[in-house]
């Protein structure tokens, strides 16, 4: 029992503390690579103190649903975190379902943040939450396609079996359906934290920003929690991605030894996937709207053929 609550209290201050790093990361070296000084990389946490606090406006014609929004959110996907692997195969939490419970847990939080942009009534909370279940029901297919490409080789949607099973098999990481598999998850990536090409997470300009429409009404403390809650879902979305695909130098189990080198080649790897991310914005503009679903739909075929070439290889 007390190991399981260790287990749980260590992932979840990992979760708290390092997802706005790994937010500070991208962004400087996002500017470094366009001749800018930019931010530094403890900017976020500067952030999120300020936030917190800040007094809140809420508007009128809101109703409980406003308030209760962020706090869904940020628990919704704190929860989906502690059952993705970070530092070691085996998972904190594992409800059943295993990956499908991350993906309706995240889904969760997406469909309260899209209610929580139309109950504040502003036109463009409605806009952007138009969007964003648009790009949602083209992300979660691909997302799903992607994951069972690995459940369908590990015989199980449990991410701690998935985790241990890749790890015996590593050199299954240059096989074609992997590859596949990981370009389409690469791409959600992308959609699913709202950056260039699909969103510019640092623009305001009403007709083109997808997230900052839905919570453009929000503050103080609320929109800490949705800002944290997106860091952490960028950083579980990018552990499931390298640990599923990339799982050297992570252990089957919860060590003192294993932890440690499990959490330094965390490390390393989140800042060569962040670099990835970093290149993909800096060399690529940002898409009409109407051609996401072209990008999209890219994803998607490319998830739908490495689930196929698992059956063919």
């Amino acid at each position: 029992m007390m190991a399981a609550l260790f287990k749980v209290m260590a992932q979840l201050v990992l979760l708290l503390l390092l997802a706005p790093l790994v937010s500070g990361f991208i962004k400087t070296a996002k500017a470094r690579l366009q001749m800018r000084r930019g931010p530094g990389v403890l900017q976020p946490y500067r952030d999120l103190h300020k936030l917190l606090r800040k007094g809140m406006v809420i508007p009128n014609t809101a109703s409980w649903l406003f308030s209760a929004t962020p706090y869904v959110v940020f628990l919704a996907t704190l929860l989906a975190g502690l059952m993705v692997p970070m530092v070691a195969a085996d998972t904190p939490v594992g409800l059943v379902g295993g990956v499908l419970a991350v993906v309706y847990l995240l889904g969760l939080g997406r469909f309260f943040l899209a209610l929580g942009g139309l109950d504040a009534g502003s036109s463009f909370g409605g806009l952007g939450s138009s969007r964003e279940m648009t790009i949602a029901a083209l992300a979660e297919p691909t997302l799903m396609l992607a994951v069972f490409t690995v459940a369908i080789g590990a015989g199980s949607t449990n991410l701690s079996q998935m985790v241990a099973a890749a790890i015996g098999e590593q050199w299954r990481f240059l096989a074609p359906s992997q590859v596949l598999a990981f370009a389409a998850l690469f791409l959600v990536l992308i959609a699913e934290t709202g950056r260039i090409p699909v969103d510019n997470p640092a623009t305001h300009l009403e007709l083109t920003m997808i997230h900052e429409a839905m919570i453009l009404e929000y503050s103080g403390p609320y929109l800490a929690l949705i800002e944290w809650a997106a860091s952490i879902k960028q950083l579980l979305l990018m552990a499931l991605l390298i640990n599923v695909f990339w799982p050297f130098g992570l252990p089957a189990g919860w060590s003192a030894g294993g932890v440690a080198a499990g959490a330094g080649w965390l490390a390393v790897k989140l800042a060569v996937l962040s670099a990835g991310v970093v290149l993909v914005e800096t060399t690529n503009a940002k898409l009409r709207l109407f051609r996401v679903p072209e990008l999209m739909a890219v994803a998607f075929t490319l998830g739908a053929l490495a689930l196929a070439s698992t059956f063919l290889f």
